[in-house]
């Protein structure tokens, strides 16, 4: 394991982040700069997109640090489109996020779903990470991406703790994240040979815009199914994605990382840091 400083574990290097225009994809974007890379962030909204650009120019002082490029990973020109940017532009890719995700919908039970909206959620959430997977991998493969570390390169991608276990009323979404943990293995499997490092982050109650706009009554239900007592924050998953892309993790490739206060470990029956009365 190396001993880097944190703003200095990904100097040199070229990373990618999907879905990079709010929340999640934001926040990993501000931190791998932070970190040193020089990011691309991708997303539908270019307008969001030069917003978070010009944030993370701000506080990390290094002007010209991110740039944005226009993203569908639905359509697979475009994000073939992207990569023919990336490589145009820098030459090589070496760590990438994919954290695009849709295909929301409200709760129902199975029968209830209409085949394009489970179609929708598995074309956004399962599909979109297969294309991005395509061409960052076919990117890294040709450009012996790995800078100052001289791995093949390091993609993590974004799935669910809904990806680890079933969620009632949510079977398309359900059905597109355990997808995402299959193609990971398989993804890390075909390519570990040729040091290309595949993992995924299983994020469980984050505070994003979605959950602040619920109240504080909905966010504290959330918190009290939390082992650890509290939602996690944005800055949780980007300090998992960092550790990820960097050579502090160059023995980890095909898990996916559960970033989610315990739930995934299972329900307490009773509290057990409970004091017993003295007589």
């Amino acid at each position: 394991m190396t001993t880097a400083e944190p703003t200095s574990l990904l100097s040199g290097r070229v990373a990618l982040v999907v879905g990079a225009s709010r929340g999640i994809g934001a926040t990993i974007a501000a931190t791998l700069a932070g970190a040193g890379a020089q990011v691309v962030l991708a997303a539908r909204n270019v307008a969001d997109l030069e917003r978070q650009v010009a944030a993370i120019a701000e506080s990390s002082g290094r002007p010209g640090s991110a740039v944005a490029m226009p993203v569908d990973v639905t359509r697979e020109d475009s994000v073939k489109s992207l990569l023919d940017g990336i490589r145009d532009r820098f030459g090589r890719l070496d760590a990438a996020v994919n954290n695009a995700a849709g295909g929301g919908r409200t709760p129902a039970p199975l029968a209830d779903w209409d085949s394009e909206e489970f179609d929708t959620a598995i074309s956004a959430n399962l599909r979109g990470v297969f294309l991005c997977l395509k061409y960052e991998i076919g990117l890294m493969l040709s450009s012996s991406s790995g800078g100052a570390g001289g791995s093949g390169g390091a993609i993590v991608n974004m799935s669910s703790t809904a990806g680890e276990q079933g969620v009632s009323g949510m079977s398309g979404y359900v059905a597109s994240k355990f997808g995402v943990g299959g193609l990971t293995r398989v993804a890390a499997l075909d390519y570990a040979a040729q040091g290309i490092r595949v993992n995924a982050i299983a994020p469980g109650p984050i505070l994003t815009e979605r959950l602040a706009a619920a109240g504080q009554a909905a966010q504290d239900r959330v918190a009290a199914a939390v082992p650890l007592g509290r939602i996690g924050s944005t800055s949780d998953i980007a300090a998992a994605a960092l550790w990820l892309c960097s050579d502090q993790s160059s023995f980890v490739t095909g898990t996916v990382l559960a970033v989610d206060g315990g739930r995934l470990a299972g329900t307490p029956a009773f509290n057990t840091s409970r004091k017993e009365t003295q007589p």
